[in-house]
């Protein structure tokens, strides 16, 4: 990589980061952390999953994903169900309140990135609009 390429890999790093930071600050519910709402959009995304799969997919270990599970169950937005194939598991799914919470903070979080979109040229917009398949593909590589 050139040594231009490399800047412009260090700004995309930089801007995304402080993006993702921003983003997360326009929370609808306070009293959860951001890996709880992590978790709530996964079961969101993907629906019912295992402790297990819920633990690799936000990247943490078993035993932590447990703790965050029993967190979400007490605050009544997560249950648990025992696995239809597996006795020795559970699967956990989203209960509504929680999807109403994932559904007002995406529509928060869109509304707040739209109004600083407002604030692009239609040339700045076109440009960000052809990059989001893009970064979506980065962001799931």
């Amino acid at each position: 990589m050139s040594e231009e390429d490399l800047a412009a890999v260090s700004q995309l790093r930089s801007s995304a980061m402080r993006l993702a930071r921003r983003l997360r600050h326009q929370r609808v519910e306070e009293s959860l952390s951001p890996t709880e709402m992590g978790v709530l959009g996964t079961l969101g995304r993907c629906g019912r999953a295992t402790p297990g799969e819920l633990a690799r997919r936000e990247h943490v270990q078993p035993p932590s994903m447990t703790r965050i599970i029993a967190m979400l169950e007490e605050k009544g937005l997560v249950q648990r169900e025992p696995h239809p194939e597996d006795r020795r598991q559970v699967v956990v799914s989203s209960t509504e309140q929680a999807d109403a919470i994932l559904a007002e903070s995406r529509r928060r979080r869109n509304a707040w990135l739209a109004e600083l979109a407002e604030g692009l040229s239609e040339e700045e917009w076109a440009v960000l609009k052809g990059a989001a398949p893009v970064l979506y593909k980065l962001a799931h590589l």
